[in-house]
């Protein structure tokens, strides 16, 4: 377990998301150039792909014991996630590349960490889930272009801490639980 640098009020930016082994950054970083040519704007690095599961924002440090034993209660299965859809979000100007299909097992993980968070008081996004990897920010879009699938065997997920510097946002993984 990475031990996670707290700002000056004692709190941490949490997320838990899924993390991508290395083939798989390597092709999502190679699809987020792809999509840079045709849309422009900044391509995400590639040590900071990911896909969020449960956005946490601010959290006291004194809540991550309990944000642990959260996720330590989920139990999901090995699945694979095939990222297929690239897409754009106008009103953040957001490249992103997603699922047209979501594997069952993806949406019994989202759901069991989610409701294992909303059982111990912690806000969670209401709002529909779209399973997708940001690749790009400040871009025009346009027209989707076709995108070669990007087959993810999933097999974690994380827990991370962003921190921001003058280069953008940097994640530290505070723990991996594996998946059964």
């Amino acid at each position: 377990m990475t031990e996670p640098t707290a700002n000056e009020s004692d709190s941490l930016r949490l997320f838990f998301a899924l993390w991508p082994d290395d083939a798989t950054r390597t092709a999502l970083n190679r699809t987020g150039k792809w999509l840079h040519q045709h849309w422009g704007g900044r391509r995400m690095r590639a040590d900071s792909l990911h896909l969020t599961l449960a956005f946490l924002g601010s959290t006291p440090v004194e809540q991550l014991e309990l944000l642990l034993g959260c996720a330590d209660r989920v139990q999901p299965k090995i699945f694979e996630l095939i990222l297929e859809q690239p897409g754009y979000w106008r009103h953040n100007r957001i490249g992103w590349l997603g699922a047209t299909r979501t594997s069952p097992q993806y949406v019994e993980l989202a759901n069991a960490l989610n409701a294992t968070l909303t059982s111990a008081g912690f806000a969670v996004d209401a709002r529909p889930h779209v399973p997708h990897v940001t690749l790009l920010r400040n871009t025009a879009g346009g027209e989707l272009p076709h995108c070669a699938p990007v087959r993810w065997p999933i097999n974690e997920f994380v827990l991370a801490a962003s921190r921001t510097g003058a280069d953008g946002s940097h994640y530290d993984v505070i723990k991996r639980w594996a998946l059964a």
